[in-house]
């Protein structure tokens, strides 16, 4: 679930890569220059375009988030808090997990992170 604060990130996101997929396609066409007139994209095609940058922005998103939460539990372990670190790996594993679900993340890519975190976890306690 998105709070209001990263729902902006990633609205200002979607934005700027609008932005440079217009920039980008127009110096392509630039450099063609061949006189002809360019056939104009469909609708459903130039839809798909602004869907895959939401996706994109909303994954990238996620994936900060767990990279936030792995880093707080490093914190923790460096600060020999074995509760907090305990706790912290359980909201990871969830947070990986979802990212599993939805499709963020593929599930050899979260099961070795669980598992890396975990040994990291044990051998620290």
């Amino acid at each position: 679930e998105l709070y209001f604060d990263e729902l902006s990130e990633v609205g200002y996101i979607i934005i700027h890569l609008k932005s440079l997929i217009r920039k980008v396609s127009f110096m392509a066409d630039e450099k063609k220059g061949n006189g002809k007139e360019k056939k104009a994209r469909r609708p459903s095609a130039l839809k798909r375009d602004e869907q895959s940058l939401r996706r994109n922005a909303k994954n990238r998103s996620y994936k900060a988030k767990v990279s936030t939460a792995i880093r707080s539990l490093q914190d923790s372990m460096s600060k020999k808090d074995a509760a907090a670190a305990k706790g912290k790996l359980d909201d990871i594993f969830s947070l990986v997990d979802k990212g599993v679900k939805t499709g963020i993340y593929k599930q050899n890519k979260a099961g070795r992170v669980k598992s890396k975190l975990s040994r990291l976890v044990k051998t620290s306690a």
